[in-house]
């Protein structure tokens, strides 16, 4: 008689605490719902390896890392995954389609009428771009104190993000733009609207990318969104590190300094055997591909740098300077460069699923 109260007890208990529970994540939803934008918010739970819960909405402080492709923002989000308490992640890909998906049923004045007659009103299609966003964001990883999202073009949408997730913050990467296109078509990145056959045509997609990018982080400001130079990160990622951190308001930690050690350890680096950035990314950081545009770029197209590519100079980037003087390396950095000319460094043995590499690093393509 004593067991079966003391058990009926129990049940009871646990059902009190089912309750309690189910009422505390209501009344969080509640309060997330009830904001002035008027964007209602899903509450995300997501569980990791040790079994501890972590809960995420719209107020969450998430990071959202982009630039045009080619500016080092697959490096940047491999420093910050290194650090215990942030989880990037591999390119979702789809985060940056949904953007423009969204953009499109605002900008066209017919469509939007069309949806707002049929009750899909924008404020609807916010919650659900909100929902949406943060399942994808939260669920396609570790869970982590800090989330980051890393996707090139998901920055053409800094402002619109700044409203859906309010305590969100933004690093946009840039980079020469004579070596972000260079990379493009050496190593065959397909980029909608690039014409990989031109480089005339390249630096000017990559002018006007980089130019809606840099507009939309200053209207976000700079309490939210850094703009951080990859030439700089290359030369000096102690320094650049730093800053990125306090601008995160996170703690420093020695293992954003060596991200090629935390790939494929629990909670580290995962890498996805697919995306064009692997090969480079699992050495450790170095000067290999900081002039490699230098004597492949036409003469023409030189000759008429200030007009194709005006960003450059706006950036502090020199058209007319070929070979560019970036400044000089910390010696740690010439170090690693002289390690990785060598070969002397370690292949991770854990990619996520497990491609073969290279003697020389390389990812073969698939």
């Amino acid at each position: 008689m004593r067991v079966s109260l003391r058990r009926g007890a129990s049940t009871l208990l646990w059902v009190l605490l089912v309750v309690l529970l189910i009422r505390a994540l209501q009344w969080l939803h509640s309060c997330a719902s009830r904001s002035p934008w008027g964007v209602s918010s899903a509450y995300v739970l997501v569980q990791d390896r040790h079994g501890r819960v972590h809960g995420y909405n719209r107020s969450s402080p998430l990071v959202f890392v982009g630039g045009v492709p080619r500016s080092g923002t697959t490096l940047m989000r491999a420093m910050l995954d290194a650090h215990p308490d942030i989880r990037c992640g591999e390119e979702t890909r789809i985060i940056p389609r949904l953007l423009g998906l969204r953009q499109s049923w605002t900008g066209d004045w017919a469509e939007r009428r069309r949806l707002e007659e049929a009750g899909v009103t924008q404020q609807l299609l916010d919650s659900a771009v909100t929902a949406f966003l943060l399942e994808v964001i939260a669920r396609h990883g570790e869970p982590a104190p800090l989330l980051c999202n890393k996707d090139p073009f998901t920055l053409k949408s800094a402002v619109y993000l700044s409203q859906l997730f309010p305590n969100s913050k933004f690093i946009l990467m840039l980079r020469d733009g004579r070596a972000s296109v260079h990379s493009m078509i050496s190593r065959h990145v397909t980029i909608s609207g690039f014409n990989l056959s031109s480089y005339r045509d390249c630096l000017s997609k990559w002018n006007r990318a980089v130019q809606s990018m840099f507009q939309q982080c200053s209207q976000v400001g700079s309490a939210r969104c850094l703009e951080l130079h990859y030439e700089d990160l290359v030369l000096h990622p102690r320094a650049s590190l730093q800053r990125v951190l306090r601008f995160l308001d996170i703690r420093w930690h020695e293992g954003v300094l060596h991200h090629e050690e935390a790939i494929g350890q629990p909670g580290g680096v995962s890498l996805s055997r697919i995306e064009r950035s692997t090969d480079q990314v699992i050495k450790p950081v170095n000067l290999e591909a900081l002039t490699r545009w230098v004597g492949h770029i036409p003469d023409d197209v030189l000759a008429d740098m200030k007009n194709i590519a005006p960003m450059l100079s706006r950036l502090g980037y020199d058209p007319n300077a070929n070979p560019p003087n970036y400044g000089q390396p910390d010696a740690v950095v010439i170090n690693n460069t002289d390690r990785v000319l060598k070969g002397d460094f370690k292949i991770p043995s854990s990619l996520k699923g497990q491609p073969q590499v290279h003697s020389n690093g390389t990812v073969p393509k698939q």
